[in-house]
């Protein structure tokens, strides 16, 4: 194994900048001006609050993994964001209905105040139930993506930030395939030249932050960062990348639920879920071509766990359907239903039914956190390209062309301890455990 790299010091601000001041952008910014106050903990956020094994199990060294390796300090986190709609993080956060004003909000009222969106990136013809006036103008997307550009050095240069990190928390775009105008560095600045509406404003963002030498994640399940183009330009400049879709919700149960039944052996004949919503995302998944970018991220995830090529007697026959529905009443609190008709020895039929009443933003939130950190650790590790070992947190884990994507919530969750083990220079866990009877 290639030796570790070292790992510049985490010292002085850091900009965390958020594409879309909306339920989870807000959710994240209050969250973590909550707990730097000490009124809230950071429940859900491995780099807060989970340990990480070293050497033999009777070593008994389970460090936090923030002790292990050298993340910035919440402290340290400076917060930007864009988004069509002016509403600063307060008023965002109030209208988003997530957190209760009187708890979480009204106490930090001072700092969220501070907190107000640049003008966005923002086209209709992409997000198409949703618009605001806080938007840029220009006569082509590169001037859009030049004045994304300068917006980052700007917020850099009056916080004191020598780097940053960019977590797109905007809505999903409307469903597009990967093009010509994709395929490389110079292809894709033509196509922003051109005007090409092949270039969505995601991926402007993406392009704007790789050129920065900002790392970025794509919690959307758009295309974004995940072109030929873009993996090609952060390599070559040594930006990381990851993506896409925060793993939350019902995609979050199915890692979960699904190893655990390829690990038996027992098959599945048919996973029904449904989706009732009624946040801002909802609201913009009730259009059909953005939900057809989300049924893309959601419906492949049980393909690459059960592997049906593999075995075709027990998923050969797998009927997966997915529906997503907007209901307003329901606000940010999501309830995903769950229908799994599976079979076991000699064939006889069982059923799992799950109701998962959970609440998408407060699920999200400790991700973009994680994220934020992660990322910026990589950054200074001079870990370029796709960061495939954040996986973990996504749920289209975003992988160099030809390798398939690891969906399995626990094999994600080696993968990430195991890199953070070979950074800090430790050994490797296999778990093999002969070392205990010799």
């Amino acid at each position: 194994m290639e030796q570790p790299p070292s790992i510049a010091t985490p010292g002085g601000p850091v900009g965390v900048l958020l594409p879309g001041l909306g339920a989870v952008a807000t959710t994240v910014v209050a969250g973590v001006e909550a707990v730097r106050r000490g009124l809230a903990r950071p429940f859900g956020s491995l780099t807060q609050m989970n340990t990480i094994r070293l050497g033999r199990r009777t070593e008994e060294r389970t460090p936090l993994i923030r002790e292990l390796v050298p993340l910035a300090e919440l402290d340290q986190l400076v917060f930007g964001a864009w988004d069509p709609i002016p509403d600063d993080a307060y008023d965002s956060a109030v209208h988003a209905g997530v957190l209760r004003r009187g708890t979480h909000l009204d106490p930090i009222r001072d700092f969220l105040r501070t907190v107000s969106p640049m003008p966005a990136v923002f086209d209709t013809a992409y997000v198409k139930r949703l618009d605001g006036p806080n938007r840029k103008r220009g006569a082509n997307r590169m001037e859009l993506a030049e004045a994304l550009r300068e917006d980052i050095r700007r917020f850099k240069a009056e916080n004191g930030c020598s780097r940053a990190v960019m977590i797109w928390c905007g809505s999903t775009e409307v469903f597009t395939r990967a093009g010509p105008a994709h395929e490389t560095p110079e292809s894709f600045e033509r196509a922003m030249r051109d005007d090409d509406p092949a270039i969505a404003p995601s991926m402007i963002y993406a392009w704007a932050a790789i050129m920065e030498g900002v790392p970025y994640a794509n919690g959307a399940p758009n295309l974004s960062a995940d072109l030929p183009a873009l993996e090609t330009l952060a390599r070559e400049r040594g930006v990381p990348i990851a993506g896409k879709d925060f793993k939350t919700g019902q995609t979050l149960m199915k890692t979960i639920l699904a190893p655990g039944l390829k690990a038996r052996m027992l098959g599945v004949q048919g996973w029904f879920s449904t989706n009732i919503l009624g946040n801002r995302d909802g609201e913009v998944l009730d259009d059909p071509e953005s939900f057809r970018t989300k049924e893309e991220s959601k419906l492949g995830v049980l393909d690459y766990i059960l592997q049906p090529q593999m075995y075709p007697e027990l998923y050969g026959e797998l009927y997966h359907k997915v529906r997503i529905n907007y209901y307003p009443p329901r606000g940010d609190d999501k309830e995903g239903w769950d229908n799994l008709d599976i079979f076991g020895w000699l064939g006889y039929p069982m059923q799992i039914k799950v109701d998962f009443l959970c609440r998408d933003s407060i699920l999200a939130a400790p991700i973009v956190l994680d994220l934020a950190l992660f990322l910026d650790l990589a950054g200074r590790a001079g870990m370029g390209g796709i960061q495939e070992w954040l996986s973990f947190y996504f749920k289209s884990p975003h992988t160099p062309v030809g390798l398939y994507p690891e969906h399995d919530l626990f094999i994600q969750h080696k993968k990430l301890k195991n890199t953070l083990r070979w950074l800090a220079g430790e050994e490797q866990i296999t778990h093999l455990g002969r070392e205990y009877y010799e």
